[in-house]
């Protein structure tokens, strides 16, 4: 049913069922399109917007953008802009529930964006998330471990700073969970249907749910991963790359987050993908006490 592509970072290279992160897609959007139907009032819609309803959208674009990216192989300078579609709903949401436009920084104090918040800030947060998550992959599980942590901080954030959300990551959280077991295992891969719509997720319930904070802080290994690779492109025309022996993952050179883990120290590749993990567990720990200090 899947189409099936070679595991580059396995002796003999088996072929692994490809695209998986349909199942995602569609379990998150037909849970959240119940949810809107039959939940509680805690979610109701509210002046004309429902937070379920914007979630599947959101979600329901992120697949269908990795589908088109899968389907037609485009360069990045295209498909990096993708995502400010999908920010389309989240700033109608967040102008019509009139969402706090203030952001805290540190050593800046409290600064108000007023409208910049809704056609910068919001389009830049989707942007910087969904094709960070897309970014670090290669390993399995980078692209469904690493962020079903993100996600679970989030819903965890949500639990404690805004309750009534939680709920809307309950089915997308345990049907990502179940994806990484596989992931993880080398038995299937979400492909970039199932990265752009977890990026997707986590970057439009962090806007819905006001989680801005421990996002970001969570996001920190993704965005330097992604920095160090765009730099060392476009400074040095070179690309990140990791050597494998049969065995063990190991490179030359620093140019992403996975190569300086593995830079002239080899490791497996599960070990690579707990260490990222445990890094990432870490930063979402620190960015949830964040942001319940300041609410």
């Amino acid at each position: 049913m899947f189409p099936k592509v070679p595991d580059q970072h396995k002796p003999n290279k088996p072929l692994v069922p490809n695209g998986l992160g349909v199942i995602y897609v569609l379990a998150s959007a037909a849970y959240l399109f119940l949810l809107y139907t039959f939940g509680s009032a805690e979610i109701e819609p509210y002046n004309n917007v429902s937070p379920a309803l914007t979630l599947a959208v959101c979600i329901l674009f992120g697949g269908f953008m990795g589908l088109l990216d899968d389907w037609m192989d485009l360069r990045w300078r295209y498909k990096a802009f993708f995502p400010l579609i999908a920010a389309i709903p989240l700033v109608s949401f967040a102008m019509r529930l009139e969402l706090r436009t203030a952001i805290a920084i540190p050593f800046f104090g409290s600064i108000d964006f007023g409208l910049a918040y809704y056609f910068l800030i919001i389009p830049l947060i989707v942007t910087v998330t969904t094709n960070t998550i897309n970014q670090l992959g290669g390993l399995n599980g980078l692209e469904t471990v690493c962020p079903a942590i993100v996600m679970a901080g989030l819903a965890i954030a949500s639990f404690f700073v805004a309750d009534s959300n939680a709920v809307l990551l309950c089915a997308p959280l345990v049907v990502l969970i179940l994806l990484a077991f596989f992931n993880f295992e080398g038995k299937i891969f979400v492909g970039n249907t199932g990265s752009f719509a977890i990026g997707l997720t986590l970057a439009a319930f962090a806007i819905i749910s006001d989680l801005k904070y421990a996002l970001v802080i969570s996001l920190l290994p993704y965005i330097l991963n992604s920095s160090l690779i765009l730099l060392t492109y476009f400074i040095f025309r070179a690309k990140a790359q990791v050597s494998f022996d049969g065995e063990k993952l190991s490179s030359n050179h620093k140019r992403s987050l996975v190569t300086i883990i593995t830079y002239n120290h080899p490791l497996t590749e599960r070990q690579v993908v707990a260490i990222i993990a445990l890094l990432i567990a870490a930063l979402t720990t620190l960015g949830l006490l964040a942001q319940l200090t300041l609410f």
